[in-house]
C-alpha cells in the first residue's frame, strides 16, 4: 500500500507544538519526516507533559503526542558543521517546516532565499506567531497569548466579566492541520510547475480563521461577540443540567426543535421562525430545565437520540476515549515496539483514507538518536561525524 506522501521528505525544524502537529499530519500519511533540534536546547515540548518522570527523560507526553514516525537529527546551528549538515538536508528535502522568530534563520543563512537556490523545488514554510511581515512580525507567542490577541478569550466565558482560554490549545493544533493544509497545496502546485515557494503562515491568522462567521459578523454590523458561557440563540441549543450530570442539546434548525417539543409533551412550545425562536427564549430556556433535572444525562441522550435529536452528556476524557465509536474510527493509536512507552496512545489523523490510511509506525525518537544514520545517507563518514561530534555541532 503506497501512502499519500510516501517517498516526500520533510525537514521538521520546529518546536512546541503547531509546528511539530504539521509535520507529524505528514508524517502518519507516509513522508520521511526528520525533527531537527538542538543537542543543547532540544524543543521544549519534550519536557512538557502528565508525567514528571517522562519530562525529566526529554520524553515528555507533550513531545510523544506528535512524535511518532519521525526520525531525530541534532544540530548545532550556532556551528557551521551544524549548518552545513542542515543544508546538505535540505538539498535532499522536498519540504521544510520551521517556526523560529521570523528573520531568524535568515541570518543564519538558512533561510527560504539561501535554500532555494540549493534546491529550487524546495517547500519553506515559516510558522510564526504574527508573521512574516507587519510590525509585530519579530514578536513572539504561544497559544494562549493568541487566544487572548485574537479576541477568542473575549468571546469564552460566563460573561462575568472573566474570560477564558479554551481548555484546549484550539490554536495551536489549528495552525498544525493550516500548515499541514498549506504544505499539501504547495507539493501539487509544485506537480504543475516544478517549482518550490515559500509558505508564511501565522498563528494570529489562523485565530481570525476560527473566528471567522464572528469576523463576518462584526464586520457586518458591528455585533461584538461577547462572552454567553453556553447560552445559545435559541434555547433548544444549550446545556442543562440534568439529574447527576450536565447535557448538551442541539435542537438548531425548526424541524429539530419541532422534533424536541413534541417528544417532550410541550408542543406549545413549537415556533414557526426563528425569530419567535429567539423573542421566548427565556421561556423556552426554564421550560427545559426544569425537564431535563428530572432525568440522569444518559437516560436524556438515549432519549433525544430515539427522536433524532443531537445531544451528549459532559464527559470525561477516560469516558471519552473508552468510548465504542473513537475505537471504531481507529483515531488513537499506539506506536508500534514502543517498548518503555508501549502504554502511549496518541491521536493520528482525524479522518480515514480507502487506499492509504494513517497510521503510527514508529516510536518517538530521542533528542539525535537517529544521528549516524542520518549523516551517513547525507554522505558523512566516520571520520566527519567525528569531527561533527568533536566541535558540537551534533553533540
Amino acid at each position: 500500500m503506497i501512502q499519500a506522501f510516501q517517498g516526500v521528505r520533510v525537514i521538521d525544524a520546529t518546536h512546541v507544538l503547531a509546528g511539530p502537529f504539521a509535520s507529524y499530519q505528514l508524517a502518519v500519511l507516509g513522508a520521511d519526516v526528520i525533527k531537527v533540534e538542538s543537542p543543547h536546547s532540544p524543543d521544549q515540548a519534550r519536557m512538557q507533559g502528565s508525567d514528571r518522570k517522562l519530562n525529566d527523560a526529554q520524553m515528555g507526553t507533550a513531545y510523544m503526542a506528535q512524535a511518532s514516525n519521525k526520525r531525530a537529527l541534532a544540530l548545532d546551528f550556532k556551528t557551521e558543521g551544524g549548518r552545513e549538515a542542515f543544508r546538505r538536508l535540505a538539498k535532499t528535502a522536498d519540504v521544510l517546516v520551521q517556526n523560529y522568530r521570523p528573520g531568524a534563520l535568515d541570518a543564519l543563512g538558512l533561510g527560504y532565499d539561501a535554500l532555494s537556490v540549493l534546491n529550487p523545488r524546495l517547500i519553506y514554510c515559516g510558522i510564526s506567531a504574527f508573521g512574516a511581515n507587519g510590525p509585530k512580525r519579530e514578536e513572539t507567542g504561544y497559544d494562549n497569548v493568541l487566544q487572548a490577541y485574537s479576541g477568542i478569550m473575549a468571546m469564552t466565558g460566563h460573561g462575568d466579566g472573566r474570560p477564558l482560554k479554551s481548555g484546549a490549545q484550539v490554536v495551536d493544533y489549528a495552525t498544525g492541520l493550516a500548515a499541514a493544509f498549506a504544505i499539501s497545496a504547495a507539493l501539487y502546485q509544485r506537480e504543475k510547475t516544478g517549482r518550490g515557494q515559500f509558505i508564511d503562515l501565522a498563528m494570529l491568522d489562523v485565530s481570525l480563521m476560527l473566528l471567522t462567521s464572528h469576523v463576518a459578523g462584526y464586520s457586518w454590523n458591528g455585533a461584538h461577540p461577547e462572552a454567553k458561557g453556553n447560552r445559545f440563540p435559541f434555547a433548544t441549543i444549550g446545556c442543562y443540567a440534568a439529574a447527576d450530570t450536565d447535557l448538551m442539546i442541539s435542537a438548531s434548525n425548526l424541524a429539530q426543535q419541532r422534533r424536541l417539543w413534541t417528544a417532550l409533551g410541550r408542543e406549545d412550545l413549537i415556533k414557526s421562525g426563528n425569530n419567535q425562536r429567539l423573542d421566548d427564549h427565556a421561556r423556552e430556556s426554564a421550560a427545559l430545565a426544569e425537564i431535563i433535572a428530572t432525568r440522569p444525562a444518559a437516560e436524556w441522550e438515549a432519549f433525544f437520540r430515539r427522536h433524532r435529536i443531537p445531544a451528549a452528556r459532559v464527559r470525561r476524557m477516560e469516558e471519552a476515549l473508552a468510548d465504542p465509536q473513537i475505537a471504531a474510527r481507529d483515531v488513537i493509536q499506539r506506536p508500534a515496539a514502543a517498548g518503555a512507552f508501549e502504554a502511549l496512545g496518541v491521536a493520528v489523523a482525524p479522518f480515514s483514507m480507502s487506499d492509504s490510511p494513517a497510521r503510527v509506525t514508529a516510536p518517538p525518537p530521542a533528542v539525535g538518536e537517529h544521528n549516524e544514520l542520518l549523516l551517513a545517507e547525507l554522505g558523512y563518514d566516520a571520520a566527519e561525524v567525528a569531527r561533527l561530534r568533536a566541535e558540537g555541532a551534533i553533540g
